[in-house]
C-alpha cells in the first residue's frame, strides 16, 4: 500500500471519528433526551449535501483539571456554510456531545470565523444554541471567546440577518449572543434562556422556581418578549428558520426575493365593506382584514403570542415582501402599551435595516393608561416606535381602519413622520380623541351649569349627544385630515389590497437618506 494511500485512509479515520463528537454513548444519551446531535441538526436544515465544514479538526489547548484527556476534533460545534433554497448562509452548532457544548477559546474562534466570512460574502448567520456555557477550566479565555463573538454579533447587526435557535440550555453570558441576533427560535421542553439558574436564584433571592418557569420557551414567548417563535419539535424549529428566510433578503444591499404571484392585484374583498361595526366599541379582528389584502391571505407572524394587541409579521403583495404592523382591536381594544410598542419598534427597525417595506393598519384608540405603564416608561417606549417609524426609510404605507387617536395616531406612521402614502377608510376617525372624552372635556363647564340651572339627567344626556354628533362630524372622520393633505386619500375597503400593490410599485424606486451622523441616540 502506498503513503498516500494509507494518509488518505487516515484522514477518513479522522473524518469519521470527527463526525462522531462525544462519541456513541454521548450521541445516545442526547437521542434519549429528544435531542438531535449538531450534525443531524445542520443537515435537517439546509439543502441536501450542501454543507461545507471548516475545522473539522480542531482541538483545545487547554490542559487544566484534567482536560488534556478530553480531546474531541472540533471541539464542540460544528461550523460551516451551506446552502438553503439555493442561497448562502453560514452555519454553526454547538455539540452537547462534547464536553456539554461548554464554549472554549478555539469553539469561539470557529464561530467568529463564519460570521467573519459571512459578513464578507453578505450571507445570513444561523446558530444552534445547545450549551452548558462558559467552559470554567478555560477561565478568562472562554469569557474572552464569548466577548469575540458578541462583537461580531453587534458588527453584523443590519448587514446581515441573524437567526437563533435555542435547541436546549443557554445560561449566564451566553444568552447574550441569541439577545443580539434579530430572531430567536425556542425548541419547547427542551430549551430555556436565563442569566441566572433556579439554584442561584434560590440563594440570592429565596425563590423557588424551575428552569421552565424561569426561562423557557413559553415564559419568552409570552411574558418577556425575548423570543420571536417556539416550536414544539425540532423539525418545525427548521421549517421556521427556512420559511423566515424566504422573506428576507441576504444583507442589507439586497432586496428580498420576489415569488411569483397568482393572486390578482385588483382583487376585491366585499367583507372588507362590512368588517368595522356600527358600534365603535365593539371590537373586530385584525387578522381577518391582513388575510383579505395578502397575497393568497398568507401571513407569517412574528411574536404571535407577545403583546397581542399590536401583529407584527411578513407577508407578500403582488410576489414582494413586505412588513406588517396592525393593531389588533380583539386584544385589549387595540390599545398601545409598553410590551407592544417596543415590539412594533423592533421589527419595525429591522424591515427598514433589510430594505423590507412596511404596511401599517391602523386602528388604536390611544396609549393604555396608569400607573403600571408609566412606572414601566411607557413614555420611553412608546418613543421608540416614533422614533422607528420616523427614522425608516423603506416604502411605508399606512391605511387607518377605524380610531387613530391623539400620540397613538402619530407613532402609528403618519404623514409628520415621513409615511409616504396615508389612506383612510371612511369608517375611520382621525382627532386627538374620541368624541366622548373630547366633549366631557370641552362642555365641563357648560353640564356644571345645566346642573346649577336645574336641567334633567335626560336633557343633560341629549345635550352632550348632540355635541358629540357635532365633534364627530366636524373631527371624527377623515375628511378633515384629508383637507389639509395628511391623508393621501380616502379609499374603498374592500380596494385595499389594489391601492396597497400600486403603492408599492409606485415606491419602488424611493430613494431617501438620513442626515450624517455616527449613529443616533434613541431612547432606550
Amino acid at each position: 500500500m502506498s503513503k498516500q494511500v494509507e494518509k488518505i485512509k487516515e484522514l477518513v479515520a479522522k473524518r469519521k471519528q470527527a463526525r462522531l463528537g462525544g462519541g456513541e454513548k454521548a450521541i445516545d444519551k442526547q437521542h434519549a433526551r429528544g435531542k438531535y446531535t449538531a450534525r443531524e441538526r445542520i443537515d435537517m436544515l439546509v439543502d441536501k449535501g450542501s454543507f461545507e465544514e471548516y475545522d473539522m479538526f480542531k482541538l483545545h489547548r487547554c490542559h487544566n483539571f484534567g482536560m488534556e484527556k478530553k480531546q474531541f476534533y472540533g471541539d464542540g460545534v460544528v461550523a460551516g456554510s451551506a446552502t438553503i433554497d439555493g442561497r448562502l448562509v453560514y452555519v454553526y452548532a454547538q455539540d452537547f456531545t462534547v464536553n456539554g457544548g461548554s464554549l472554549s477559546e478555539t469553539m469561539a474562534q470557529k464561530i467568529c470565523k463564519v460570521m467573519d466570512m459571512a459578513m464578507k460574502m453578505g450571507a445570513p448567520v444561523i446558530c444552534m444554541n445547545d450549551s452548558g456555557g462558559a467552559r470554567i477550566q478555560e477561565g478568562i479565555s472562554a469569557l474572552a471567546g464569548y466577548g469575540e463573538i458578541f462583537e461580531r454579533n453587534i458588527l453584523a447587526s443590519g448587514v446581515v440577518p441573524q437567526i437563533s435557535a435555542i435547541l436546549g440550555p443557554c445560561a449566564g453570558g451566553a444568552v447574550y449572543s441569541p439577545a443580539l441576533t434579530d430572531f430567536i427560535i425556542m425548541k419547547e421542553g427542551t430549551s430555556y434562556m436565563f442569566l441566572t439558574g433556579p439554584k442561584v436564584v434560590k440563594t440570592v433571592t429565596g425563590e423557588d422556581i424551575d428552569a421552565e418557569h424561569l426561562g423557557g420557551a413559553s415564559v419568552h414567548a409570552s411574558k418577556s418578549g425575548v423570543t420571536q417563535f417556539t416550536a414544539k419539535t425540532e423539525e418545525e424549529v427548521f421549517e421556521l428558520i427556512r420559511k423566515l428566510l424566504s422573506y428576507l433578503p441576504s444583507n442589507n444591499t439586497e432586496e428580498a426575493p420576489r415569488v411569483e404571484c397568482n393572486d390578482p392585484i385588483d382583487r376585491m374583498d366585499d367583507s372588507l365593506n362590512e368588517i368595522i361595526p356600527d358600534d365603535p366599541n365593539q371590537a373586530y379582528d385584525m387578522y381577518k382584514v391582513i388575510a383579505a389584502v395578502t397575497d393568497n391571505g398568507e401571513f407569517f407572524e412574528v411574536q404571535p403570542k407577545f403583546a397581542k394587541n399590536i401583529i407584527t409579521g411578513f407577508a407578500r403583495f403582488n410576489g414582494q415582501s413586505v412588513g406588517v404592523v396592525a393593531n389588533q382591536p380583539a386584544a385589549y381594544a387595540g390599545v398601545l402599551d409598553v410590551n407592544a410598542s417596543r415590539k412594533a419598534a423592533r421589527f419595525v427597525r429591522f424591515c427598514d435595516a433589510f430594505n423590507i417595506p412596511i404596511v401599517s393598519l391602523v386602528d388604536v384608540p390611544g396609549f393604555l393608561p396608569g400607573t403600571g405603564q408609566e412606572y414601566n416608561a411607557v413614555i420611553q417606549h412608546g418613543a421608540q416606535l416614533l422614533y422607528a417609524y420616523g427614522e425608516a426609510t423603506v416604502p411605508k404605507i399606512t391605511i387607518t381602519l377605524r380610531k387613530s387617536y391623539g400620540g397613538s395616531h402619530i407613532v402609528m406612521g403618519c404623514k409628520q413622520l415621513r409615511a409616504d402614502l396615508n389612506f383612510a377608510w371612511p369608517s375611520s376617525e382621525i382627532a386627538v380623541m374620541g368624541a366622548s372624552g373630547a366633549v366631557a372635556i370641552l362642555c365641563g363647564k357648560d353640564v356644571k351649569n345645566m346642573k346649577a340651572e336645574g336641567k334633567s339627567a335626560e336633557e343633560i344626556k341629549q345635550f352632550l349627544a348632540e355635541k358629540e354628533d357635532e365633534y364627530t362630524e366636524k373631527f371624527a372622520n377623515p375628511y378633515q385630515a384629508a383637507q389639509y393633505g395628511y391623508i393621501d386619500d380616502v379609499i374603498e375597503p374592500r380596494n385595499t389590497r389594489f391601492r396597497i400593490c400600486r403603492g408599492l410599485a409606485q415606491l419602488a424606486t424611493k430613494r431617501q437618506t438620513l442626515p450624517a451622523k455616527k449613529h443616533a441616540c434613541m431612547p432606550m
